[in-house]
């Protein structure tokens, strides 16, 4: 990818868009926790800032394009109409589990985590957003929904971490998604992450079948690298 000239716009949209989700979600976790004595939510909360915004910055020097994508609404014209549902419902599930996880950690002190399990977390989500970044390095099309992209002339992408899994941004979710309630401390909230594991496996057959029909090569592709999410698992 060639580096080009930093949008103001993008750049604008980016930092508005990371600090309206930031609010959103310190407010659902110490409103949740009654209390903003909670280091490991602070972590959380300056990890997600750091990677939303060093990531975001990236892109928008190296693959602007691929920004604007992401940055684009969870529920968009072009959307796979069972996509739309996933997205809907993901998104009221994600913030019900930050709640959760409050509940649990801070407020009433349900989950008792060592610490060497939350720092486990820590090291979790940053691998976890590093595989997800490795795939936004190779593949410009990585939009948040399902979509095929034809004004941008979308293409089969067999590369980087590609050439291992067909769905590497969903392997680094595998991680991330348990990282978060271990950071957080809340054992609750880590039996819950099942359900967005699930839920991801589930959108990655569905997404499959709309590659392998409408995108072409991808079936080739499929064909060639065998695993989904996990190397000589699934």
């Amino acid at each position: 990818m060639t580096e080009t000239a930093l949008n103001p716009e993008l750049k604008r949209k980016l930092w508005s868009r990371t600090a309206i989700y930031l609010v959103v979600v310190a407010v659902l976790l110490f409103g949740a926790a009654g209390t903003v004595r909670w280091p490991a939510a602070w972590v959380y909360l300056a990890l997600s800032a750091v990677m939303s915004i060093a990531g975001g910055l990236w892109l928008a020097r190296h693959d602007p394009a691929l920004l604007e994508e992401r940055l684009g609404a969870v529920i968009q014209r072009d959307q796979k109409g069972w996509d739309r549902a996933f997205m809907l419902a993901m998104s009221v599930l994600w913030f019900g589990w930050l709640v959760l996880m409050a509940l649990d950690a801070r407020r009433y002190h349900w989950s008792d985590m060592p610490l060497a399990l939350q720092v486990l977390g820590f090291i979790l989500i940053c691998l976890g957003s590093w595989i997800i970044g490795l795939t936004f390095r190779e593949n410009s099309y990585a939009a948040p929904v399902v979509k095929i992209q034809k004004d941008r002339a979308h293409k089969v992408i067999s590369t980087g971490p590609y050439s291992y899994v067909r769905h590497p941004m969903y392997a680094g979710a595998l991680l991330l998604i348990p990282g978060v309630p271990l950071l957080l401390g809340s054992w609750w909230g880590l039996a819950a992450s099942l359900v967005f594991i699930v839920l991801l496996a589930g959108r990655a057959v569905l997404e499959e079948r709309t590659l392998k029909a409408e995108l072409d090569g991808y079936a080739a592709y499929a064909a060639r690298v065998r695993y989904r999410l996990l190397p000589h698992v699934w």
